[in-house]
């Protein structure tokens, strides 16, 4: 390989990794699969750490930050192929709303049947989760529009003046 081939190389693998699609560390390819599992793994942890002892910090972060951020994220990010920047801008700010949607909803169906507890709650939310990981993220407007940034047009493209 020469130093041809190597600067082509490092040009194509950072054009990848500005696209969110293959990120290389070190020679080892990394993509939203390392994500995924993250994002499914992460509510099973919530839920071994109610196991802890006493109102601990170690106890309660896990869970808040997992019902405010887990599902929703697991819902939006991953987008096959990545997401351009304004596409995450716009999943980031819909993990939490469609988390805490998700979270009530799970809530208000196990007290509908009688048996809401902690457990029962972070289970179903762990199951949901790690289920939807697995699959294509629900398609975001900015995402399907290439997230391009609009500009003015001037009063001779037939904007206003």
């Amino acid at each position: 390989m020469n130093t041809t081939d190597s600067a082509r190389s490092s040009r194509s693998r950072q054009g990848a990794a500005a696209a969110g699609a293959v990120r290389v560390t070190k020679g080892v390819p990394t993509t939203g699969t390392y994500l995924r599992v993250l994002v499914a793994a992460s509510g099973w942890l919530a839920l071994a750490a109610t196991a802890l002892p006493g109102p601990s910090p170690l106890r309660w972060i896990p869970v808040l930050l997992f019902t405010l951020f887990g599902p929703g994220c697991a819902a939006l990010y991953p987008q096959p192929g990545g997401l351009a920047a304004g596409a995450r801008l716009e999943a980031v700010a819909l993990a939490a709303p469609v988390s805490l949607s998700l979270g009530v909803l799970t809530a208000t169906s196990l007290f509908l049947v009688e048996g809401f507890s902690t457990t029962a709650f972070l289970v179903a939310l762990a199951v949901f989760t790690t289920v939807v990981a697995a699959l294509p993220g629900l398609p975001l407007p900015a995402a399907r529009r290439g997230a391009v940034e609009r500009t003015r047009r001037g009063p001779g493209d037939g904007g206003d003046a």
